[in-house]
């Protein structure tokens, strides 16, 4: 995993949905100002359901501190669309198939669903300032007390 106090190369391009409406452009454009980046790994599933419902009830306090919120998932901005509007969510989400944000991280780790290992991303958080660098991180996201965590790692990064 990518050490504190380092600038990832976050170039790539994505899809995502910002303010109700899809963009489509290099990651590190979404960043203005501290951002939280929160890796989750599909919409409409339990624990990510979860853990999205946490930011969006802490999305308030958390923009109080300053910090943006962006969740990352594999599915596609046409999905985000209907997710964010089934749920009334205003952070933005971005599509990431391909799972480059979570290699740019060096966050993808070897899983095992049924007995299968395959690789995928770390379900984490990633706190950055507003240069880019990466001023903390939630290793293993909790989904349910996903809000605490990220409230407690901006605490610790400040």
């Amino acid at each position: 995993m990518l050490s504190l106090g380092k600038k990832p190369k976050l170039t790539f391009k994505v899809d995502a949905l910002v303010d109700g409406k899809p963009v489509h452009g290099p990651f590190a454009d979404l960043f203005d100002g501290p951002t939280i980046v929160s890796v989750y790994m599909r919409n409409n599933t339990s624990a990510c359901d979860k853990q999205a419902a946490e930011m969006d009830k802490n999305q308030k306090v958390i923009v109080k501190q300053g910090f943006r919120l962006i969740a990352v998932s594999r599915d596609n901005c046409a999905s985000h669309t209907k997710y964010a509007a089934k749920h009334g969510y205003k952070f933005t989400l971005v599509s990431d198939p391909e799972d480059q944000f979570s290699k740019a991280l060096d966050a993808i780790v070897e899983k095992s669903m049924y007995g299968k290992k395959y690789l995928g991303p770390l379900r984490a958080a990633y706190l950055f300032n507003g240069d880019g660098k990466l001023v903390g991180i939630v290793p293993k996201v909790e989904a349910a007390e996903h809000g605490k965590q990220l409230l407690e790692a901006i605490a610790a990064a400040k």
